[in-house]
């Protein structure tokens, strides 16, 4: 199965109706705050999303009090009614003060004129300590291999490139609806051993343009898919320009990233153990280390600012790897690898 996310119905419109018109007011201003300084459509809706939810527990709980307002005692109660009663994530609920922390920063240096005794409290108050939620998927070669001859088998060949594309590339979900079919030319193939998108595309980051950067994919275990997946676009007769495409209203469309978690679900039976696209990220990064990719190679391969990433997503174990230096013969010196050699 695919991994679960716990989601609570805590917003609704009757209950917002109610909401305390200071705090909507607030709400909106904050949004056009945010707007002004360049954060992103999914962060501003986001932030707007969780502050609904606090605006509704002020609504229940604390007689609907205008945020201003609030003491040590409303943020620890709600807090607390995160844990216990939403049933939320320690994460969740440190997201939640993280916001809530932003909007009063916001109170604080922007709307000093109207509240000039207001003072940002969340950081008073201790946070959840963090606890991992979801059990890491960590996948082997073996595995990888079974999901891409079951879609082969079964002639999913959009599928099986979208998996071959993740697993050599470490690309994102939402990364990997912006490639093109125009990336996979010879122009494009470095070596004859890794593709270079000819542009950057927009990666995880902050901004409403967010950052971009080249992606690499290794040729070797991505081109046979891809083959596969472009012969049989000229079969259905598709001409977008995106590599993977779904079917709407009879017409072929860009693919979303709901489409691609969709078919997550699918690749998580085959496994029968929860599969998350990240986990390949996780997987590659593994297998260009067990390679003895250099970590400086490593890094610049996933756009990393720093090279302390790599630990984060290696999932070998140092002793996973003391018979390729250690021998009966003594300390033996292992030789650096290109992508090239993968």
């Amino acid at each position: 199965m695919a991994r679960k996310t716990v989601y609570n119905r805590i917003f609704n419109e009757k209950d917002w109706a109610e909401v305390n018109p200071k705090n909507k007011q607030l709400f909106d201003e904050w949004k056009m705050y945010l707007m002004s300084v360049n954060k992103s459509e999914g962060t501003i809706n986001q932030y707007y999303n969780d502050l609904r939810i606090l605006a509704i527990f002020l609504l229940k709980h604390c007689q609907n009090k205008f945020i201003v307002d609030l003491t040590k005692r409303d943020i620890i109660a709600f807090q607390g009614f995160s844990i216990n009663q939403w049933g939320h994530s320690s994460n969740r609920v440190r997201r939640l003060r993280a916001c809530l922390s932003s909007l009063s920063n916001f109170i604080e240096n922007i709307m000093d004129d109207l509240y000039p005794e207001f003072r940002n409290i969340v950081g008073k108050i201790e946070a959840p300590s963090q606890k991992p939620v979801r059990e890491k998927t960590v996948l082997t070669d073996e595995q990888v291999e079974l999901v891409l001859k079951t879609l082969v088998d079964s002639k999913q060949y959009q599928k099986a490139c979208a998996f071959a594309l993740a697993a050599n590339s470490g690309a994102r979900l939402s990364e990997l609806v912006r490639f093109k079919v125009s990336y996979f030319d010879d122009d494009n193939l470095v070596a004859n051993a890794y593709y270079k998108t000819p542009k950057k595309i927009r990666i995880k980051g902050r901004g409403r343009e967010g950052s971009e950067a080249y992606k690499y994919v290794l040729k070797t275990g991505f081109q046979e898919y891809l083959d596969l997946w472009l012969e049989e676009r000229k079969r259905l007769e598709i001409t977008n320009e995106e590599l993977f495409v779904t079917r709407r209203n009879g017409e072929w469309v860009p693919a979303q990233d709901t489409t691609l978690q969709s078919w997550a679900t699918q690749f998580s039976k085959i496994l029968e153990e929860p599969f998350y696209f990240h986990s390949l990220r996780h997987y590659l990064t593994t297998k260009l280390r067990a390679n003895n990719i250099p970590d400086k190679i490593i890094k610049e391969f996933f756009g990393w600012e720093s090279i302390d990433m790599i630990e984060i997503y290696d999932d070998n174990d140092a002793e996973d790897d003391f018979e390729k230096f250690f021998t009966e013969d003594g300390i033996v010196k292992v030789e650096n690898k290109g992508l090239s050699d993968i």
